[in-house]
C-alpha cells in the first residue's frame, strides 16, 4: 500500500460473538446474520484477537485508537477475553498512542466485576434502553420472550455505582414514537444519563436482515412521527438542558450549522471509513451492510489497512454522494442531512427518482424547525460564548427563538439586539457553511464524544 492509498484513520467495529445474543429483540436486524456462518461457534479466537489488535494499531495514523466492541452481545465472550484485549493493546502500543475502549451492550449480563473492569480500563459503554418499562419491553425481550427492563436498569445502576462512563442508546420505533417526552424525561430524570442517542428503527420487511426491498415492518418508526418525536424532545431540551444533557443528533446539527464536520458517518457527505469485522475476521463495508456482496475480505488473508483502502470500499463511500437524488441536492437542509444513511434510501422522490431516504419527511421537518435556535447557538460558539445562552433567551421570549431567528433578511437588524445586521451576527452562519474551515476551532467544543463513538452507536 502506498502513502497515497493509506487512510489517515478508519474505524472498525469488531463483533467477537458475531450475531450471537442472549436477547431476542423483535426489531433486531442482526440476529438473522447467523445464517451467513451456519457452522460457526460465534466466538473470536485468541489468535484472531491478537491479529486484529496488531493490525488495527499498525493501520491507524492518528494518535487515538478506538477499539470498539459490539455484537450480537459482546459480553457473551466473558471478561477474560477483554482482559486479554487490554494486554494486547499494551503489547502493540506505539509511543504517544491513546486507546479508547468502547462497548455497546444490552447490559443484562453486567455485574460488579464487569463494571470494575470497565472503570479500571476507562471503557465507554453504550447501554441499550428504549424508555420506561412498558415502552422498553414492547420489543426488547429475551429468547423466551420475557421482558428485560429490570435487568437493564440494574446495569445502569451498576455502571453509575462504579463510575463507568456510559451513554444510552434508545431506538425509536412504533411502540415509543408517540411518547417523546415520556422517553426523554425518563432517561434524563430516572436513568440520569447525560448522553443520549436516538436511533430510528427502519426495518426492511424480509427474512434475510439484508438491506433489500422497499417496504418496512409495522415495528418501524413512521417517518413523519420521527420528526415530531425529535421536535418535541428538542423543544424541551432547548429550554432547560443545553450543556447538561447531550443528544447526539442535536450535537450533529449544531456542528453543521457551525460549519464543522459532524464526524457521524450517517450525516456526512460520503462514508466508507467505518467498517465491521465479524468474529472470524471477515470485514464488511459497514455494520448495516453485513451481506455477501459487501464483503471486503478477511484480515487473516489480507491486512485490514488494504481492505479499508480498497477500490471496492472507496466506491462504497463515494456512492453515498454519487447516488444522492437531485431532489436531495436541491434541499435547503442538505448541508446537515446529506441524505442520511444509505441503508434508508429506498423510496422514490416526488418526481419519481429512486433513492430518497425513508425518513426524509421527518428530517426535513425537524431540521427546519430548529434552524433559528441553531443559528443562535452556532453564533454563541463562534463568539466564544456558551450555546446554553439559548435557554435564557428562549424562556424570556416565550419559546420563540426558533421563529425569531429564522425570519430576518440578511440586511435586517439581528433579533439578538446586538445592533448588527443579521448577516453580520447570527446570520453569519450562512457564510461559515460556505467555508467549513472557518469553523474548525469549534470542533473541540462540539461533539468530541460522539466523534469517537459515532460508528459504534449508529
Amino acid at each position: 500500500m502506498t502513502k497515497k492509498d493509506a487512510l489517515p484513520g478508519f474505524h472498525l467495529l469488531a463483533k467477537p460473538t458475531g450475531a450471537a445474543c442472549n436477547l431476542g429483540c423483535k426489531y433486531c436486524f442482526f440476529l438473522s446474520k447467523k445464517n451467513l456462518y451456519p457452522k460457526s461457534s460465534f466466538r473470536m479466537s485468541d489468535e484472531l484477537l491478537e491479529t486484529y489488535i496488531r493490525q488495527y494499531v499498525e493501520a491507524q495514523k492518528t494518535p487515538q485508537v478506538t477499539i470498539a466492541w459490539q455484537g450480537g452481545e459482546p459480553t457473551l465472550m466473558g471478561l477474560e477475553f477483554f482482559r486479554r484485549s487490554i494486554q494486547l493493546e499494551e503489547k502493540y502500543r506505539r509511543p504517544g498512542t491513546i486507546f479508547q475502549n468502547t462497548m455497546q451492550t444490552n447490559g443484562t449480563l453486567l455485574d460488579d466485576e464487569w463494571c470494575r473492569f470497565f472503570h479500571e480500563n476507562n471503557f465507554l459503554i453504550g447501554l441499550s434502553l428504549d424508555g420506561p418499562r412498558e415502552l422498553h419491553d414492547a420489543y426488547r425481550v429475551d429468547k423466551a420472550g420475557r421482558p428485560t427492563f429490570d435487568r437493564v436498569m440494574k446495569a445502569a445502576r451498576l455502571l453509575r455505582k462504579h463510575k463507568v462512563d456510559f451513554n444510552i442508546l434508545t431506538t425509536v420505533h412504533a411502540a415509543n414514537q408517540d411518547h417523546p417526552l415520556e422517553v426523554y424525561r425518563f432517561l434524563r430524570d430516572e436513568v440520569k444519563t447525560d448522553f443520549i442517542q436516538f436511533i430510528p428503527i427502519v426495518e426492511r420487511d424480509n427474512d434475510t436482515g439484508f438491506q433489500e426491498g422497499d417496504t418496512v415492518t409495522d415495528r418501524s418508526v413512521d417517518a413523519k412521527q420521527y420528526g415530531r418525536f425529535l421536535i418535541s424532545v428538542f423543544d424541551e431540551w432547548v429550554k432547560r438542558d443545553v450543556g447538561k444533557t447531550f443528544v447526539q443528533i442535536f450535537d450533529v446539527a449544531l456542528a453543521a450549522w457551525a460549519g464543522v464536520p459532524s464526524g457521524i458517518c450517517a450525516f456526512s457527505e460520503t462514508c466508507g471509513t467505518a467498517m465491521a469485522m465479524e468474529h472470524n475476521g471477515d470485514v464488511y463495508s459497514c455494520d448495516h451492510f453485513v451481506e455477501p456482496k459487501y464483503l471486503l475480505g478477511n484480515i487473516n488473508e489480507r491486512p485490514m489497512a488494504r481492505l479499508a483502502s480498497s477500490g471496492k470500499q472507496r466506491k462504497f463511500g463515494r456512492d453515498k454522494l454519487d447516488t444522492l437524488p437531485e431532489y436531495c441536492r436541491r434541499c435547503e437542509v442538505r448541508f446537515v442531512c446529506n441524505g442520511e444513511c444509505p441503508k434508508n434510501r429506498f423510496i422514490e422522490t416526488p418526481d419519481g427518482e429512486l433513492g430518497l431516504n425513508y425518513l426524509c419527511d421527518g428530517y426535513r421537518a425537524f431540521f427546519r424547525h430548529i434552524d433559528g435556535s441553531m443559528r443562535f447557538m452556532a453564533n454563541e460558539l463562534r463568539c466564544g460564548r456558551a450555546p446554553a445562552n439559548i435557554m435564557s433567551y428562549t424562556v424570556s421570549h416565550e419559546g420563540k427563538a426558533v421563529k425569531v431567528f429564522a425570519k430576518p433578511g440578511r440586511n435586517d437588524p439581528c433579533p439578538c439586539g446586538s445592533g448588527l445586521k443579521f448577516k453580520k451576527c447570527h446570520g453569519r452562519i450562512e457564510n461559515q457553511r460556505e467555508d467549513p474551515s472557518a469553523g474548525e476551532p469549534l470542533s473541540k467544543k462540539i461533539g468530541d464524544r460522539w466523534r469517537s463513538l459515532s460508528n459504534l452507536f449508529n
